[in-house]
């Protein structure tokens, strides 16, 4: 299967985290995802972007939907190299992330958020 992508770019200003918090929950919606579930990936996206906000001029964001898995990619998240009082709040930030999301991966780009799909856990299942 192939999976379907959507990119959004939004102004790297607090007020547009908004823009990416309803696109996120439209297409969490139409995969049949629960409301805990859409909230809590509204959640980490929007730690996401916050961490990105100093550092560009636009945040980047992916959707990837596939068979199993919807993947959320945020470019230039930052994970804390200090303990500063700002270090304190984007290390709190991933540690939100960590928890409410499936899988968490960080790269030189960013950040990739991972909540996979029940009916693609399923046909796991079932392949076992």
């Amino acid at each position: 299967m192939k999976s379907d992508v959507f990119k959004l770019t939004i102004p790297s200003k607090p007020d547009y985290i908004s823009v990416a918090r309803l696109t996120s929950s439209c297409i969490s919606s139409k995969l049949g995802l629960s409301i805990d579930e859409i909230e809590d990936i509204k959640v980490c996206l929007s730690e996401a972007c916050t961490n990105a906000l100093e550092r560009t001029d636009e945040i980047n964001i992916t959707f990837e939907v596939t068979k199993d898995q919807l993947i959320i990619t945020v470019d230039d998240v930052l994970l804390p190299e200090n303990d500063d009082e700002k270090m304190e709040e984007i290390h709190f930030g991933i540690l939100i992330m960590k928890s409410l999301m499936d899988e968490v991966n960080f790269s030189e780009k960013g950040v990739e958020m991972i909540k996979y799909l029940e009916d693609g856990l399923h046909e796991k299942e079932k392949e076992l």
